[in-house]
């Protein structure tokens, strides 16, 4: 199957979650028609090899939109007491003041720090800082030609802008403070085409570039995301374009997933797969972003058999297991089995 086939299939087929994936596959996607079950699957690999391992310039985006703030450890949480509220209040720390025609009690800057020395407020945790060092560092060390990731802050301002903060070795992240924006405000929306730009642009003259966008999903600008993503991929069909890989990773507990999804399967009508995704937490490795940069044709066993849940034979790699390959049985199969390199893994298409 070629990446355009694949992609086609995958366009109408739904991605078993990672929490379900057995650890020696990447990927499995399953396609459900009257009478069969379609299945395109992914070897798990933790390496690239030859020229695919060489030449890459690397980048991390982070979502600093405002639905972002509160995961860079920016939001109080707690409550004051209200015996301790009244004590604000006859202490001037507690005022009323009119917004729009009403009146509210606005609390002054020192009772909120007073109440976090008394420990009723705190910060929330900063949960964007320790997987962006995460990536970074990856990136930096496994990938990277020159050591260094670039990192920059995305969706800022008015939704469009970026903030560049440079480019970091694996040691440097160690120590990186990532809080959000420092000379650029959290964003009113949060569009994605001017930060992919950014990177595409940057590294015109790199062999190869892998970029990841951390965010929650809430993208503005899909439709124009998907509009350079086909004129990108189509460029690099063409040989105009260096290959590019990008990766939306999923953070915080209220992830836009849909739209995630819509890229990571967009027909480009090329043979070209542009998009991945991932949810952060259900990430089981950090080499988990290059499953699909994996070649199609590398073989990873000298042969391979595939099972239906009764015990049939639906597939048999006698030239050798591809590092992606697919097969098909019947609907009513629950799972499948992979019997390679004397043991089967069992893999579940019930979800």
């Amino acid at each position: 199957m070629t990446d355009l086939e694949g992609q086609a299939a995958r366009s109408q087929a739904i991605q078993v979650p990672s929490n379900l994936v057995s650890k020696e596959f990447g990927k499995v996607y399953v396609r459900r028609t009257d009478d069969r079950c379609e299945v395109d699957f992914t070897v798990w690999i933790q390496e690239l090899e030859g020229s695919m391992a060489e030449g890459w310039q690397t980048g991390v985006a982070l979502d600093a939109s405002a639905s972002m703030k509160n995961w860079y450890g920016r939001a109080l949480v707690g409550k004051i007491p209200d015996d301790v509220t009244k004590e604000y209040v006859k202490k001037g720390l507690i005022v009323n003041r009119n917004q729009d025609g009403r009146t509210v009690s606005v609390a002054l800057p020192e009772a909120y720090k007073d109440a976090m020395k008394r420990g009723f407020l705190k910060l929330s945790d900063n949960i964007v800082q320790p997987w962006a060092r995460k990536f970074v560092s990856y990136l930096a060390s496994e990938l990277d030609a020159d050591g260094g990731t670039t990192v920059i802050y995305w969706a800022c301002g008015d939704g469009g802008a970026f903030e560049v903060l440079g480019d970091f070795t694996s040691d440097e992240c160690e120590s990186l403070e990532l809080n959000g924006p420092q000379t650029e405000k959290f964003g009113n929306g949060t569009r994605l085409a001017p930060a992919m730009k950014y990177f595409v642009d940057r590294f015109d003259d790199a062999e190869r570039g892998m970029y990841i966008f951390l965010t929650d999903g809430k993208i503005d600008d899909l439709d124009e995301v998907k509009q350079y993503s086909i004129q990108l991929a189509q460029e690099i069909a063409a040989e105009k374009r260096s290959f590019v890989k990008l990766v939306l990773i999923g953070v915080g507990d209220e992830i836009d997933e849909a739209q995630m999804k819509e890229l990571d399967d967009l027909d480009s009508g090329v043979d070209v797969d542009l998009w991945d995704h991932k949810i952060a937490v259900e990430l089981r490795a950090l080499s988990e972003i290059i499953v699909e940069l994996v070649g199609e044709n590398r073989i990873v066993a000298p042969t391979a058999t595939v099972f239906d849940s009764d015990g049939n034979e639906v597939k048999r790699f006698s030239d050798g297991l591809p590092a992606r390959g697919s097969f098909s049985m019947g609907a009513a199969s629950e799972y499948f089995e992979l019997e390679v390199g004397g043991q089967r893994i069992k893999q579940t298409v019930v979800f």
